[in-house]
């Protein structure tokens, strides 16, 4: 292995590491679902993981295949960078929609009062929400299995910027051996940062004790990934 693929190799890992702690939207998304979603530590890895892979190898095939056909990199960084700016949007619409659905789910769970007459003349009031509701529940078991789709079809579109110009295609020119390594070593490291990142930030979050705000983690992580989706396109993260 020469030198060059051994500093490449370097370059990937401190890449990978640093684009992945840097860009919130990377871990944001899985922690904030997690708890609102009430998923467990093991729903939380797994899904992570799959988003994570699906991250990293769609970027990985689009320089496979722009270094087999010898496409231009220019004409692969404006392809990298229009998925960006769709998965930034998607994150935008799907935050904006989860939002709006979690505030809406607080509204009509929230505690309310009824009068109840006894034909004696007493009466008392009596409180109670309607979040054990029939409708309700089959609504949130809807949303409970598509966001783990969601994210993964967002993570997918979503590429790894620095992965095809500044690693590919410079291993590629070494050797075959060389842009296998640090692609492996690049993918590696962004996906184990995600997790661990996730797996901190998840353990964390449910120390935190919201009280009244806890009818409104849906709407709370809504908001979350919306912002997430409005720093990349605004603030480039």
């Amino acid at each position: 292995m020469n030198a060059e693929i051994q500093i490449l190799i370097i370059t990937a890992a401190s890449i990978g590491f640093f684009h992945t702690l840097l860009g919130p939207d990377h871990y944001l998304p899985f922690i904030v679902m997690s708890r609102a979603g009430k998923w467990s530590l093991t729903k939380t890895i797994w899904i992570t993981i799959a988003s994570g892979i699906g991250h990293v190898v769609s970027s990985i095939v689009l320089g496979l295949i722009g270094i087999g056909f010898g496409i231009g990199i220019n004409k692969l960084t404006g392809l990298e960078a229009g998925r960006g700016s769709l998965a930034a949007w998607m994150f935008i619409a799907f935050g904006f929609a989860y939002m709006i659905w979690g505030i809406r789910r607080a509204y009509r769970n929230r505690k309310h009062s009824h009068i109840h007459v006894h034909e004696d003349g007493t009466f008392h009031v009596h409180k109670h929400s309607h979040h054990n509701d029939h409708v309700h529940v089959h609504e949130e078991s809807k949303a409970r299995n598509l966001t783990p789709w969601i994210l993964f079809t967002i993570f997918v579109l979503g590429p790894c910027e620095p992965l095809i110009p500044i690693l590919m295609y410079p291993a590629a020119e070494s050797n075959y051996t060389g842009l296998f390594v640090v692609t492996a070593v690049f993918g590696i490291i962004t996906i184990v940062t995600m997790l661990t990142v996730v797996i901190i930030g998840s353990y964390g979050i449910s120390f935190l004790p919201l009280g009244k705000l806890e009818r409104y983690t849906h709407a709370l992580a809504g908001a979350t990934i919306l912002l997430s989706g409005i720093g990349i396109i605004f603030l480039g993260l």
